[in-house]
């Protein structure tokens, strides 16, 4: 696919990536042949595979969900400058 300078200059605005004018050309020729390799790749019949999530078809390992630490809440809140029924009270920064 083959990009205008216009198209490129508009890409890269939208980017947030400043392009000098002797870098268009360079930037032209990556972004068609990336633009070029993703028709191709949509020309692909995909219909036959399955998605997956990741790479490797391993399955997890789960462990038991059990509590292994204390309640230090009560410790915590004790050097806190103010708190009510187990909360941080902050001061309110929003009108």
């Amino acid at each position: 696919m083959d990009l205008e300078p216009e198209e490129v200059e508009k890409i890269a605005h939208l980017a947030r990536i400043a392009v000098a004018a002797d870098e268009l050309d360079a930037l032209n020729t990556e972004l068609s042949g990336i633009l070029g390799l993703v028709e191709r790749m949509a020309e692909l019949d995909t219909s036959d595979i399955v998605p997956m999530a990741h790479p490797l078809d391993m399955p997890q390992r789960l462990r038991p969900d059990v509590v292994t630490e204390e309640n230090h809440r009560d410790a915590y809140q004790a050097v806190a400058p103010a708190t009510a029924n187990g909360l941080y009270l902050v001061p309110r920064v929003i009108e």
